[in-house]
């Protein structure tokens, strides 16, 4: 990496880069929120004004007792320190971008429903309609920075669409800027980052454009830990990332089932690899399956790359990762009603947990929403209690998982509940389905007594205390563990 660091510093800058004053961010969710609120406080001396079409979401961002649109540990004192001084948000997208020197694009990229690519490809929609917005409204020069997760050689897309609809004397250059947040700990992750990777064309402009965006980071980041790379290499280092990390999870929870059928310790399997310096312990823990809206999407991303270059071995060995993610998940699901007797139709379960993982209210491909439908279709009745998402995102979720049943047919099976303690009561299994630490604490003791015997635990996080839940008289099964001696 210092010799690509230094290739870039090797070439002189032929123009002087701007001094970045003002920053507009078109899209005010998981990733543009909590950036551009960091980038606010630890760079006072710039205006950041997020910009978004949801009146409800900048409403929120702008809520007098900081009731933000997203929780994360953290996100709210950092919004207080900054909002109004020099972080705004506004729906007035318009002016955002007229009177930006730079402007992150950060909106959602789902994986397509229909059309070709359906299933695996970007949906690139609102990328395009960003694009073309900042095209039609911009009157002067802007560096425009893609902040989405986004196919290899979108850039370029944007650079044309630009470049057609520009005004005269307006110059629009394009870099990559993608973000390496994990949900749960983006603020720590944004004031202490691993790196910054900033992509450039390499022309004097792409150059020139790529330093100005470097000295906004410098303000807070170690300049050795900002990394300048080529504009297709930014890209795909992204998707790179993300498949490497969810690879290492399937790779462990294949090991998982292993473990059940010999007996085996998937726990201690992982601490014996992990001490290996050449793996490392991190991303080495067994669990139901992983989730959130980076990681499935991102490798679906890549096998469809990889088709569309007529790769087809390569996109058969990432699209196994996906694949082996939703075996685990199937198979923990199996587990619990081959264990329940081999029926649960009529039986409650409680699932603890709906977020994809602790410390989010993100319910993208969370394990939950599987896991819930594979009960319903059991005809098992389910509660369900998370601290922290809202109910109409549990409603909205289940209903997308099951759309050929109305809402209040899925009522009928689904409870939500105020606390895990309703949720347990009278239940013949609780599932830990998010690794919440409050489900770790709770009295374990009580719950037990106020549910059906025999009483069982599913966890799928490899959360608990098992022993002591044993004495207490449950039954527990957990991923990774098998029964032999």
């Amino acid at each position: 990496m210092d010799i690509v660091n230094q290739r870039f510093k090797n070439q002189k800058l032929s123009i002087s880069p701007i001094k970045v004053r003002k920053i507009c961010c078109i899209g005010a969710g998981y990733v543009g929120g909590p950036t551009c609120a960091v980038i606010a406080l630890r760079c006072p001396h710039i205006q950041v004004t997020i910009v978004d079409l949801n009146q409800a979401r900048v409403d929120a961002w702008n809520s007098a007792d900081f009731d933000l649109p997203i929780y994360e540990p953290g996100l709210e004192d950092v919004v207080r320190q900054s909002r109004d001084r020099n972080l705004f948000f506004s729906t007035d997208v318009d002016k955002g971008i007229q009177e930006a020197d730079l402007i992150f694009v950060s909106v959602n990229t789902p994986t397509k429903k229909s059309g070709v690519g359906a299933g695996f490809a970007a949906d690139l929609n609102y990328v395009e309609l960003a694009t073309r917005r900042i095209a039609a409204v911009a009157s002067s020069s802007k560096i425009v920075v893609e902040k989405s997760t986004v196919p290899c050689r979108t850039a370029e897309s944007m650079r044309t669409i630009l470049e057609a609809n520009s005004k005269p004397g307006c110059r629009f250059d394009i870099l990559s800027n993608p973000e390496f947040l994990a949900e749960g700990t983006a603020i720590s992750d944004l004031f202490v980052p691993d790196r910054v990777l900033i992509g450039s064309l390499q022309t004097p402009e792409g150059i020139s454009a790529c330093e100005s965006l470097s000295e906004v980071y410098a303000n807070w980041v170690p300049k050795d830990r900002i990394l300048n790379v080529g504009l297709w290499s930014s890209e795909l280092s992204k998707l790179a990332a993300n498949a490497m990390l969810a690879q290492r999870i399937s790779s462990i929870n294949a090991l998982s089932a292993i473990c059940e059928a010999t007996g085996a310790n998937i726990d201690e399997v992982a601490y014996a690899v992990g001490r290996d310096s050449r793996i490392g312990p991190k991303f080495l823990k067994a669990s139901v399956g992983f989730g959130g809206s980076c990681f499935q999407k991102d490798i679906l991303n890549l096998v469809y790359l990889s088709e569309t270059l007529h790769l087809p071995e390569v996109a058969m060995y990432w699209r196994q990762v996906v694949e082996m993610n939703e075996y685990q998940k199937r198979r923990f699901s199996t587990t619990v009603v081959d264990t329940l007797f081999k029926t649960i139709t009529g039986k409650h379960i409680a699932v603890l947990g709906f977020a994809f993982k602790a410390d989010t209210g993100d319910t993208r491909e969370s394990a939950a929403v599987t896991l819930i439908r594979d009960f319903q279709s059991e005809r098992a009745f389910v509660n369900i209690y998370d601290p922290k998402v809202d109910h109409a995102q549990i409603w909205l979720d289940l209903q997308e998982a099951s759309p050929q049943l109305p809402l209040p047919q899925i009522q009928k099976q689904v409870t939500i509940c105020p606390s895990a303690m309703d949720a347990c009561k009278n239940a013949e299994a609780v599932v830990i389905a998010t690794e919440w630490k409050e489900f770790r604490d709770i009295d374990w003791e009580s719950i037990y007594a106020g549910m059906a015997k025999p009483a069982f635990i599913f966890d799928g996080r490899l959360l608990l205390d098992i022993e002591k839940l044993r004495k207490i008289g449950f039954k527990v099964i957990t991923i990774g563990r098998g029964e032999r001696l």
